[in-house]
């Protein structure tokens, strides 16, 4: 049976400074709940509550369980700091009840709209770093997973398939990051099924992924345009992905993320509506 979580970013909250307008968590988990969604992943730092008994604690009162959470690390600087905040993070997801790392190379600077390149060396230090978290999460009975993600040193198609060839890490499939940095979505759950762990279902306007692409449009202003949609309204072949995935085999846990950037006078009811739509586009009803 198909197992559908959520995540806060569909509610418009974001680690980027600035991002908009931010719902309290309350709000959030309990239009999670009202919806029949029954876990979580965590959201961005210092949105749900530091410590593992409070957001445990958070949690069961809307009825929810922690399927993991979101770090984004500079993974090529080699910083010793981002070794000890991989820790802290996943000692708080496993003592939470959660179940998974998802891992983005971060470039080191705010926001997702500019990329340096890389050296050779930084790849190296990126992939051997990525192994050190790993095995920090695994002493913490963590799983991670490595989430190509817009605007981190894991974006595009070529990187993708370098990663997978010098990393034995899983993948986050995350169906809408996947096509905006110029994979086809459909193409890597059907060549790399038995290397996902985990997935993020997203639906995506190609016209407004062609203009990030193309730099004419940055991921901020790309996001506040819409390039986010419910499942079914976009130009991703959702249907298609999953029958991939499942013919492989896998059994984890499918996540919503329709990332939104919320402003002031953003309808409140926008967020609940689209997530709802997305499950009645997946065949799951509250």
């Amino acid at each position: 049976m198909m197992r559908v979580a959520a995540a806060p970013i569909s509610w418009g909250v974001c680690e980027v400074p600035g991002w908009g307008r931010v719902l309290d968590p309350d709000t959030v988990l309990d239009e999670m709940a009202r919806l029949g969604i029954t876990a979580t992943e965590l959201g961005p730092p210092g949105y749900l509550p530091g410590s593992p008994e409070e957001l445990a604690s958070a949690l069961r009162g809307h009825g929810l369980g922690l399927v993991g959470g979101f770090l984004a690390v500079p993974l090529h600087t080699g910083d010793p700091r981002h070794l000890a905040e991989a820790d802290r993070v996943a000692a708080l997801l496993a003592r939470a009840g959660g179940d998974v790392l998802v891992l983005a190379a971060a470039t080191g600077l705010d926001g997702y709209d500019e990329r340096p390149d890389l050296t050779d060396d930084e790849w190296r230090t990126l992939v051997g770093t990525a192994a050190r978290i790993t095995s920090r999460a695994e002493a913490h009975g963590l799983r991670t997973v490595l989430h190509p993600h817009v605007g981190t040193h894991v974006e595009r198609a070529h990187e993708v398939e370098r990663f997978l060839a010098d990393s034995p890490l899983p993948l986050c499939l995350d169906t809408g990051h996947l096509l905006i940095g110029g994979a086809d979505p459909v193409e890597v759950a059907r060549r790399w099924a038995t290397r996902v762990g985990h997935v993020h279902l997203k639906d995506v306007r190609h016209d407004v992924a062609a203009r990030v692409r193309s730099g004419e449009l940055g991921y901020t202003q790309a996001v506040r345009e819409g390039v986010y949609v419910p499942l079914g309204d976009g130009d991703v072949d959702i249907a298609a992905i999953i029958g991939h995935l499942d013919a492989a085999g896998y059994d984890g846990w499918y996540v919503l993320e329709q990332d939104i950037a919320l402003s002031e006078d953003s309808p409140v009811d926008g967020p609940r509506e689209d997530v709802a739509r997305s499950l009645a586009h997946l065949g799951v009803r509250p």
